[in-house]
Parts: C-alpha cells; sequence; structure tokens
C-alpha cells in the first residue's frame, strides 16, 4: 500500500493533538512528518520535507493558509491541499476555488467527516500515482521520441560533427530555432535503482525524459534529446547569469523526480558558450559535473561553472582509458584510489613495452598528457619538478618502478593542489556571504535569494556548501546573527523591543519576538529582565 507523507498546520495545539489521535493515520495509509503553528514554520518544512499533503487552518499568525496555499502552488504544485475553517469563513474559502483546493473541512473537526476525506483523497492519489508508474504508460512513452533527424542533428552537435557552415542550413532544414546570445549543455543523468521485472531501465529512463520535456525544456525553451542513456539539454540564455536561476530550478527538479518517480537523478550544467560550435566543450563539462556527485551528492544539479575556477577547465580528450581514469580519479578520488589507478596504468601501458623506442614514445605520451592537465587544471608543473625538457631526459633514465613511483608522486600532489584550490575557492564564497550579513543584518529584504544575486551563485550551490562549512543553514545563520544583536541591544541599551527589531531586520515585532523566544526560550522584555538580574 502507498503511504502519503502528511504535514499538519494549525495555530492551535489543542487542534493538532485532536487530529493526531482521532485518526488512524496507518491505517488510512498516510505518515505525519510534523506539525506548524504559524505559515512562515510551515513553507520552511515544506522546503524541508516536501510533503504530499498539508492540512491547514485559515486564520494563522504571520502567513494565513490562504497565502500559504499560493506559496505552495507556486512552488510545490504536485502538492495536495485541505483547508480545515470555521463556518463564518467557509464562503471566503469557498472563493479561492482557483487555488485547487481538495477539500474543505468544517470545524469543529469530525473524525469520521475527516477518515472519509482522506480515504478520498488516498483512492484519487492512489489512481495517479499508477499512472504515472503504469508499465503502458511508460511504454507510450518509450515510443515517444522526437523526430530522428533532429536528434541526430543534436547529437552531432554536441559530438563536434558539424561544420559551421552547415548550421544555418540543419538549422532551416530541420525547422530549429536558436534565438539566445549564450547557449550551455545540460546532463540529465539517472541512477538506475533495483526495479521489479514487469518496469525495465530504459522505460525508467524514458520515463525522466518525459517528465524533463514537460518540466524543464518546454519552461525554459530548450531542446530535449537523449544520447548515451541519458537526456541531454541545450539551453539558450539573454543574459549569462540566467545559469544559476536555471542551476536552481534543476535542483527542484531532481527531488521532484525523487519523490514521484524514486529514482536519483542528477543534472549537470556545463559551461556557458557564445556560439553552437563551442557546444561539445559545454557538453564534455556537463558530463564532468556529474562526476562530482561523490562530492557534492546525487539527486541534485551540479553546476560546473560553480566549482572551483581549476574544475571548470576539465575534459582533459584522451583515447587511453586508464590515463583519462586516472586524471578523474586526480580530481575526486582518495590517495588509495590515486594509487590503484596508477598501478593500473602501469599494468596497462608499460607491461607491453618491448622496446626502448616504444618506452620512450609512452614516456613522452604521459608526460604530454601530463602537462595538458596541469595547463587545464591551472596548475604550474615547474612548481613540483624541474623544467620540463630535463624532467623528461630524467624519466627517461628510471626503471620502471620509479617511472611508477615519480608518477604516484606527483598525481598525489596535483590531487592535492586541486583539492585545496577547490577549498579554498569555497571558503572564500562562505567567507564573502558572512561579511556580508555582517554588513547587511539589518536589511530587512536580506535573504539567500539576495546572496545569491550577491555572489553570483545558484541557491542550491550555496545552500549546500554553507550547510557543509558551517553545520548551519544560511537563513538559520542569519536569524542567529541578528539574534545575537538583538540580544546584545537588549541589554546594552534602552531600546524599545520594536526599534530593536528594526534595526537587526523585522518589521513585525511579533514575529521578531516569536523569532527571539524560539531562539532564547524567552521573549524580548523578560530576557531583558532577566540579564538585568544578575
Amino acid at each position: 500500500m502507498n503511504t502519503y507523507t502528511l504535514l499538519l498546520v494549525d495555530d492551535e495545539e489543542e487542534v493538532i493533538q485532536i487530529i493526531l489521535k482521532k485518526i488512524h493515520w496507518e491505517e488510512l495509509g498516510f505518515s505525519v512528518i510534523g506539525h506548524a503553528d504559524n505559515g512562515v514554520k510551515a513553507l520552511e518544512m515544506m522546503e524541508e520535507f516536501q510533503p504530499d499533503v498539508v492540512m491547514t487552518d485559515i486564520k494563522m499568525p504571520y502567513i494565513d493558509g490562504m497565502e500559504l496555499c499560493k506559496h505552495i502552488r507556486a512552488e510545490f504544485p504536485e502538492t495536495k491541499v485541505l483547508f480545515f475553517t470555521g463556518f463564518d469563513e467557509f464562503e471566503y474559502a469557498k472563493e479561492a476555488i482557483h487555488l485547487e483546493i481538495e477539500e474543505y473541512i468544517l470545524k469543529p473537526l469530525n473524525a469520521s467527516e475527516l477518515t472519509n476525506v482522506l480515504a478520498r483523497l488516498k483512492k484519487k492519489m492512489d489512481q495517479e500515482m499508477a499512472e504515472k508508474k503504469s508499465v503502458e504508460i511508460l511504454q507510450a512513452h518509450y515510443l515517444e521520441s522526437l523526430p530522428f533527424l533532429k536528434a541526430n542533428f543534436y547529437s552531432s552537435l554536441i559530438e563536434g560533427r558539424v561544420r559551421e557552415e552547415e548550421i544555418p542550413k540543419y538549422l532551416s532544414d530541420y525547422q530549429i530555432t536558436f534565438t539566445g546570445d549564450f547557449f550551455c549543455c545540460l546532463v540529465v543523468h539517472t541512477t538506475i535503482p533495483k526495479v521489479s521485472d514487469e518496469m525495465n531501465p530504459q522505460l525508467l529512463r524514458t520515463s525522466v525524459y518525459k517528465q524533463t520535456k514537460e518540466h524543464l525544456a518546454e519552461k525554459w525553451q530548450m531542446k530535449c534529446f537523449t544520447y548515451l542513456d541519458d537526456t541531454i539539454l541545450i539551453a539558450q540564455f539573454v543574459h549569462e547569469n540566467q545559469v544559476s536561476e536555471l542551476t536552481d530550478e534543476c535542483d527542484k527538479f531532481c527531488r521532484y523526480l525523487q519523490r514521484i518517480l524514486g529514482v536519483s537523478v542528477t543534472v549537470g550544467i556545463g559551461q556557458v558558450c557564445e556560439t553552437l560550435m563551442e557546444l561539445p566543450k559545454s557538453y564534455r563539462s556537463a558530463r564532468e559535473a556529474i562526476s562530482y556527485r561523490v562530492l557534492y551528492g546525487s539527486a541534485r544539479a551540479i553546476n560546473i561553472q560553480e566549482i572551483a575556477p581549476q574544475d571548470a577547465s576539465v575534459s582533459d580528450t584522451l583515447d587511453d582509458e586508464e590515463l583519462s581514469s586516472l586524471f578523474q580519479t586526480i580530481r575526486l578520488g582518495t590517495e588509495e584510489d590515486i594509487q590503484k589507478s596508477v598501478h593500473t596504468y602501469f599494468h596497462h601501458v608499460f607491461s607491453n613495452v618491448t622496446s626502448l623506442q616504444q618506452h620512450q614514445i609512452a614516456v613522452m605520451e604521459l608526460m604530454s598528457a601530463l602537462y595538458r592537465f596541469a595547463v587545464n587544471n591551472d596548475i604550474q608543473i615547474e612548481d613540483f619538478s624541474e623544467e620540463i625538457r630535463a624532467l623528461y631526459s630524467r624519466l627517461l633514465d628510471l626503471e620502471p618502478n620509479g617511472l611508477k613511483e615519480w608518477l604516484l608522486h606527483i598525481s598525489l600532489l596535483f590531487h592535492d593542489r586541486i583539492v585545496n584550490e577547490r577549498s579554498k575557492s569555497t571558503k572564500s564564497v562562505i567567507r564573502k556571504a558572512k561579511e556580508y550579513v555582517h554588513n547587511n543584518y539589518r536589511d530587512e529584504e536580506l535573504s539567500l535569494d539576495k546572496i545569491c544575486e550577491v555572489l553570483g551563485v545558484s541557491n542550491s550551490y550555496f545552500s549546500t556548501i554553507f550547510k557543509k562549512e558551517t553545520g548551519n543553514s544560511f537563513i538559520g545563520y542569519l536569524t542567529d546573527y541578528r539574534m545575537e544583536k538583538a540580544a546584545r541591544k537588549l541589554v546594552e541599551t534602552d531600546e524599545k523591543s520594536y526599534m530593536i527589531a528594526k534595526s537587526v531586520g523585522y518589521t513585525d515585532p511579533n514575529y521578531f519576538s516569536y523569532v527571539f523566544k524560539r531562539r532564547f526560550g524567552v521573549s524580548p522584555s523578560k530576557y531583558r529582565t532577566e540579564y538585568a538580574k544578575q
């Protein structure tokens, strides 16, 4: 039996407890993930848990049920909403029919009536879920694909097999329009879970393709096609900084797919370019971004340009698979992983060397590949070794074991440099964010969106690295900083509470008192009184 998550929202604790106790939630197929006593807290919990259903009262402090529903419809359109309301509010509630409320339940709540409402809702949601996961529908989606000629052109474009002079003719013949000034490739990669015999992996990928086309491609006017078992998007922008907004949109989309299809989807976003001829580079960097899920997590969007600068100059195109694997491991692996990759590479290349000339060629190819890798990652190889020609001469004199030890040594040095630069880049963003908070905490408009706009990064990337580095969300950090400033003013000045609230970025003194009490356990006035006794 399908079980759906549900969030209760009501400022009356007594009502919440009655609902929790009188309803047999598990039998009905619902799991209550928590409850909120106001609309602000409800929105915070929505972001964290993304429940399937929200049951909310209409009259609440800070944000009422109607306003909460508008936010839910805008940010979480798949979430079902139930209103419970007093008789005198019923007609008012009915006016909100455009918000697509599932049910209106009159207070005082009747357990039997509420049970029937939840049973009907469960049946409806089961039907919707069955439609989404139906093998027949997935099979139909599988048969639906982009026209062959368009898909073939897009594939050839990202592979670099289309000459520049040919592009206008292809665009005209295939009725393809690109209107943006900037372009970018996105790779939507699906990690296939263990599924039943009735659902093969290809059908699941096709479903992801269908959802991607509906929720991302159409909204952003992107070209959508499949390539190497992944869904590929070609985005176009008027302004280069639009890629940050797209990154956040993709991040929400990944979480949406995980919730409705139960699959882990990672979106890799490549480098922004100015011409269609540069799309192969953007595509390779988008694929590279997918690899970084080992650092930043899967089921999310990863923008290659938000990673440290040396990581954005990726995509070493090598014919040697083992050497490519080694370079990938240098960027993302552990010391043990690097040791294994070096061993594999040497076994693959030097075990088959039977002449001095072959040995010299192998060393030359290794040196050339290492030099390109260093250049692509903003590493000065001379910082770690002698001049290139002298190094080449010395390496020719080394026995295989000595050469292997040198490669392991230089690989570990490269790895440390890349990791340190990536860490410095991350810490620089966090430092700038904290400095901005310290200088602008009085600004009532200061928010996650505002700080990301200032820093030029996406919300998803910034939220990830901020939480990872500080152990706190950005909003949590901002709130704590504001509360500490307010607490100090309460004990060091005679200013009125509402003036202190305004001075730390809160226009609503009641909401300020609510946040302060949640932080310190007492109201601002009591905090001032108790501190004065000390």
